[in-house]
């Protein structure tokens, strides 16, 4: 199968963006890009959303709480065992 090569524009701070994404999603922004052409061409349209999951205050506050806790042991309760938690959790 024979490459080529397309270019495209766009803003620099898009760019940016768009490049960070895909690291975190483990590709590359020309896997990225591939990935998008082939659904379009099976799907003949846009099929899909793409997205890194953003968490809601409620959760980041949450994963702060456990930050905490796992830092300071004294925050929250402790159990021996899982019965004792589910007694306490329970009642």
């Amino acid at each position: 199968m024979i490459m080529v090569n397309i270019n495209i524009r766009m803003e620099d701070s898009l760019k940016q963006q768009f490049e960070s994404c895909c690291n975190e999603l483990g590709l590359n922004m020309t896997a990225a890009f591939n990935v998008f052409a082939r659904a379009v061409v099976r799907e003949q349209g846009i099929p899909f959303d793409l997205k890194l999951e953003t968490p809601n205050k409620e959760t980041l506050d949450a994963m702060e709480e456990v930050r905490q806790m796992k830092q300071d042991t004294s925050i929250g309760k402790t159990y021996a065992n899982a019965d004792e938690m589910m007694e306490d959790l329970l009642s």
